[in-house]
């Protein structure tokens, strides 16, 4: 029986990839559900989100694109970034998206469904973090 891969424990950049992209489809998929809930659509044709509290203008969604963006990028960062660089761009990326999932809840009344996502959206950047800042250089 080969134990070798049994035992292998995983490199920390591909936890870092595959926690990235847990929480790009979550949070994707968070943001298609949402708008399944009644009158958010109209909501969203009127030109306003998060229950009338923020206007969609041209620059909202230049941020929201460069936002969601970021997570994407956090992909390839975490592939292609030595360990030192990767560590802070993985924990300041992470501490970003925490503060913006907690302050997504203070915009209108967000549902159970929402809650839920954001937990598990948080609980995703939570784990960055942890691997991220116990992270080492093999290599010195």
């Amino acid at each position: 029986m080969n134990t070798t891969i049994k035992n292998a424990k995983l490199d920390t950049r591909i936890l870092l990839i595959l926690l990235w992209v847990f929480y790009s489809l979550n949070f994707m998929y968070a943001d298609t559900l949402v708008k399944l809930e009644p009158g958010v659509l109209e909501e969203i044709m009127s030109g306003t989100v998060a229950d009338g509290t923020v206007e969609i203008t041209a620059g909202f969604m230049l941020g929201t694109a460069i936002m969601f963006e970021i997570p994407f990028l956090m992909i390839v960062l975490s592939w292609v970034l030595k360990v030192g660089a990767n560590r802070w761009v993985n924990i300041i990326a992470s501490i970003l998206f925490i503060v913006a999932q907690i302050g997504s809840l203070f915009l209108g009344a967000p549902s159970p469904m929402y809650i839920f996502y954001t937990i598990v959206e948080i609980a995703g950047l939570l784990l960055i973090v942890w691997l991220a800042a116990k992270w080492r250089n093999p290599e010195g």
